[in-house]
């Protein structure tokens, strides 16, 4: 990233802040005005079973992250695990249907065409993804390329440095934390686990495909889990009964 993008972005993100201390959603909100997309959302990933959504821009941003957790499948679990950006001019194609079969639709569902995942990485430690998205199809240009990138290397500097403040007030549309059905789907994952007596990816895995085979929300499912609406038993074993 060159001194003058660098200043440039910077002085972007400062406009947003108004003064107040910077914060990750900050540069989100500066982000969707520089390179021209309608959304933007920045999640803290270990893996891709293991993520918290810091900030969402808005309900499409949050739900095509709550997509790529449920399914395990899109841009930003791509971009993650290679360290490169995943750039989808248009998710509308048969290419993408192929690589992402259950979130595209999902994700088209929701109103999103084109989908843009910088990872967020500072030296060799990685650190999630933030990512953009388009109502309509269409590429970024090279300069929005630089830029985006420019505000995830941003964004990846505030998570490091705990002093910046990364929470912000909620938009107008959001009455709840964003990231709280996650920490319901890592409670419900302990109840599962401890029902079944297997490994807590195991029962992450019972717990994502049973939101998948009933088409719901894997936050909806959690939910249930955690107010015992719904219990996971063990898969019979073969010649049982017999």
């Amino acid at each position: 990233m060159t001194s003058a993008r660098t200043a440039l972005v910077w002085g972007l993100i400062a406009k947003e802040a108004l003064g107040s201390p910077v914060s990750v959603a900050h540069v989100c909100a500066a982000a969707v005005a520089a390179v021209e997309v309608d959304g933007a959302s920045l999640t803290i990933m270990v893996s891709p079973t293991v993520r918290d959504a810091v900030h969402v821009t808005d309900r499409v941003a949050a739900e095509l992250e709550e997509w790529q957790f449920t399914f395990g499948q899109g841009p930003c679990v791509d971009a993650f695990a290679t360290g490169g950006p995943v750039l989808v001019a248009d998710l509308h194609t048969p290419a993408q249907a192929a690589r992402w079969p259950a979130f595209t639709p999902a994700a088209a569902g929701s109103g999103a065409r084109a989908v843009f995942a910088l990872p967020l990485q500072v030296g060799a430690i990685r650190l999630g993804v933030m990512a953009l998205y388009r109502t309509r199809p269409g590429a970024l240009d090279r300069d929005e390329v630089a830029d985006a990138l420019a505000f995830a290397d941003v964004a990846g500097a505030l998570l490091l440095d705990r002093s910046a403040g990364t929470v912000a007030p909620e938009d107008a549309w959001q009455q709840e934390d964003p990231t709280a059905h996650q920490a319901q789907v890592h409670q419900a994952t302990g109840m599962i686990l401890a029902q079944l007596g297997v490994s807590a990816a195991a029962a992450f895995a019972r717990l994502r495909a049973h939101a998948y085979a009933h088409d719901l929300r894997l936050g909806d499912v959690a939910r249930d889990v955690v107010e015992r609406r719904l219990r996971f038993e063990p898969e019979p074993v073969a010649g049982d009964g017999e």
